[in-house]
């Protein structure tokens, strides 16, 4: 089904949810016609506290009176999720999880359901993230599990992929990445609620990004993955770049082809800088 055809996409204008995922409750919004809104999301990672609630003050009064084209999301540590979904409430800016267990509920001490996240306001979910996958040793089977358990709690999911540095030295980027693509996704899975981050490994935090070519490369060939997988629906996945994206690089890298929005990290706990990098997209 399409999706409705928007009106001016103001800031003050409630906006409509993709009908593909209205069934999940949840999902990111459409922009005039069919094809896919950019997404610029922030991933907080472990920083912040009730003070940085004046950065999200910030980036709402800053978006408040833009027409944005750009779906926006930020995503904070589980500890300030509740108060930062209070903040946003009522504009079209998302907030989302940076993991979630593959369980509704159960003895796992410490850990947040997709469930959790849902009740806290989240409407998405960072899975499968570098720092999880070579950090703490996620496998390809584990993060497959929580992606269906955030569909089940009617949560998009930002699925991560990309190589290491030696990965990359040795040609199998491609090989990397279509794996887990492959692996990292459950059988059951609704296109709607999927959104790919490329991230090579090496870039992450390090300042260094890949050249223009090698982004265009990796994108194409995930979205030729994406269109095996899931069909037409998989033209439509968004697919976002990560790895030090920042005010000074952003607008180069969010013109390249299949370039669908960009996953920040560092540059999203200030709100300035994160602004520049929404008005590059």
């Amino acid at each position: 089904m399409e999706a409705k055809r928007l009106r001016k996409p103001g800031f003050r204008e409630a906006r409509r949810f993709d009908k593909r995922l209205m069934h999940l409750g949840k999902g990111l919004v459409m922009a005039q016609g069919s094809a896919p809104r950019r997404l610029v999301a922030g991933n907080w990672k472990m920083n912040g506290l009730s003070r940085s609630l004046v950065e999200v003050r910030a980036l709402k009064s800053a978006l408040a009176a833009r027409a944005l084209s750009t779906t926006i999301a930020v995503c904070p540590p589980a500890t300030l999720l509740h108060q930062v979904s209070l903040e946003l409430k009522g504009t079209p800016i998302l907030v989302g999880g940076q993991d979630c267990h593959p369980e509704a509920t159960g003895p796992f001490t410490g850990d947040i359901s997709a469930e959790m996240l849902a009740d806290a306001g989240a409407s998405l979910v960072i899975l499968g993230h570098s720092e999880r996958r070579h950090g703490l040793h996620e496998s390809d089977e584990l993060i497959a599990r929580k992606v269906s358990g955030a569909q089940r709690a009617g949560l998009v999911s930002i699925l991560c992929i990309g190589e290491t540095e030696a990965e990359r030295d040795g040609g199998r980027t491609l090989d990397v990445v279509g794996r887990q693509i492959t692996y990292s996704l459950p059988q059951a899975m609704d296109a709607g609620a999927l959104v790919i981050a490329y991230e090579p490994v090496w870039a992450i935090g390090t300042g260094r990004v890949p050249s223009n070519s090698d982004i265009e490369s990796v994108h194409g060939f995930v979205r030729e993955r994406l269109k095996k997988r899931f069909g037409g629906d998989g033209a439509d996945i968004a697919i976002l770049y990560g790895g030090s994206v920042k005010p000074s690089n952003a607008g180069e890298i969010l013109k390249l082809k299949e370039v669908g929005g960009a996953l920040v990290g560092g540059a999203s706990l200030k709100a300035t800088d994160f602004l520049q990098i929404i008005d590059a997209a």
